[in-house]
């Protein structure tokens, strides 16, 4: 059952009881985040570090789980004893902290940085509200990228596929060679994902916006991904329910597996296994022209009086985005810096593929955090792993059900 914000909020709305003592120490900063797979956790460090070195303190708090992560820094707020900063997606999920004044800006610390010339404008919109900017945007991800194994592909004679029909096509050579073909955890926003990821590989740029913008489903292009997202779930071991994404991950880097649809933060667990992205892994975008599916994480800052937790915020945004924090970050995470001002030429191959991906602004495109509300995703999420999870669900009725949940979006 998704987490319900709005119900979390409701109790909040008669204002904000300032933390005094737990946070008393000068530029101490308690983070809450979800970054705890091996290659986040190495990832995180590097912001922890640099914070350190400027003179802060990090006090990491990792919850495993982004919407109990969320729900447990909401909560705090709630309560009256917010942590310094947490992590969102980048999007509309931060909405109701802004709307209930629970949320401190970073306009200082962006405008003498000069964030407006550095964060692609996709990203500036997602973190500003009523013209005040109430997060650090900190990375782009690229949310629909396949991993293959090469090694595997090899030996069962499959080349790598350039469609969603090839992929079905190789999917069928892999589990004849007795391969796991598609390797998948099943929990409610993997599921999401790949749903979204067959899409936009079927119907492009044009059936995206037509699904979750102008929130219609009646199109060819959403029927056809409807019936590859059916025809998905025969390459799916038995053991997919509720395995998490990095355990996915595993199958594919050690030859148990011969793809995984996930985004670039999978890198991660490449480099924390000894591999090379892009070459015993290997990673592209489906479609005839690949669609590059844009989310990213940020750190909001909870609402505080206290001078010391506002010192130590404003510290915190300026590592964030420092230059070198973000090259050492993104480099671990798999992810792009959200600074267009740096030089990308020397990251991993996977990389280099994302930043030719997104060189022509038409294949750019923001993953749904940025178009629907967070209660709108939680309801398709039910909507999306029903019919995961019910073989014999029509996928007219599928497609009734995705249609209400749009309808009764905000």
């Amino acid at each position: 059952m998704s987490v319900n914000y709005s119900q979390l909020l409701a109790c909040a709305m008669l204002g904000l009881v300032a933390s005094t003592s737990a946070m008393a120490q000068e530029k101490q900063a308690e983070v809450i985040h979800w970054w705890t797979s091996a290659g986040e956790a190495a990832a995180v460090k590097v912001f922890a570090d640099k914070f350190n070195a400027a003179g802060g303190k990090w006090v990491d708090s990792a919850i495993a789980g982004g919407s109990n992560a969320r729900a447990a820094g909401i909560n705090r707020i709630v309560g009256g004893k917010p942590p310094t900063a947490m992590q969102f997606n980048t999007g509309k999920q931060f909405d109701e902290l802004v709307s209930n004044d629970m949320l401190n800006t970073v306009d200082d610390v962006a405008k003498e940085d000069n964030w407006a010339k550095v964060i692609p404008t996709a990203f500036q919109n997602g973190v500003t509200r009523n013209g005040h900017i109430y997060a650090v945007p900190v990375n782009i991800h690229g949310q629909n990228w396949i991993w293959a194994n090469n090694a595997v592909l090899e030996k069962a004679g499959v080349k790598e596929p350039k469609t969603w029909d090839e992929f079905l096509t190789a999917a069928e050579k892999l589990k004849a060679a007795g391969v796991v073909p598609l390797a998948l955890g099943g929990q409610k926003w993997q599921e999401r994902l790949l749903f979204n990821a067959v899409l936009a590989g079927v119907g492009g740029a044009q059936a995206y916006q037509t699904t979750y913008v102008k929130r219609d489903v009646s199109t060819e292009a959403f029927a056809k991904a409807t019936e590859v997202y059916g025809k998905l779930r025969q390459y799916v071991d038995p053991g997919s329910p509720g395995r998490n994404w990095n355990d996915a991950m595993a199958m594919v880097i050690t030859g148990k597996a011969g793809f995984q649809v996930m985004g670039d933060w999978a890198k991660g667990e490449i480099l924390a296994a000894n591999q090379t992205p892009g070459k015993e892994v290997g990673c592209f975008i489906l479609g005839e022209k690949p669609l590059f599916v844009m989310g990213g994480d940020m750190i909001v800052l909870a609402k505080t009086k206290d001078a010391s937790q506002i010192a130590a915020q404003k510290l915190l945004a300026k590592t964030l985005m420092d230059p070198e924090a973000q090259v050492a970050f993104n480099a671990k995470k798999g992810s792009l810096p959200i600074r267009t001002d740096i030089d990308v030429s020397k990251m991993d191959a996977c990389a280099q593929k994302g930043v030719a991906y997104m060189k022509d602004p038409a294949n750019q495109q923001p993953n749904v955090d940025m178009l629907v509300s967070s209660d709108t995703m939680g309801t398709l999420d039910d909507v999306i792993t029903a019919y995961w999870n019910t073989p014999a669900q029509s996928a007219a009725d599928f497609t009734k059900k995705f249609a209400a949940a749009l309808k009764a979006s905000n």
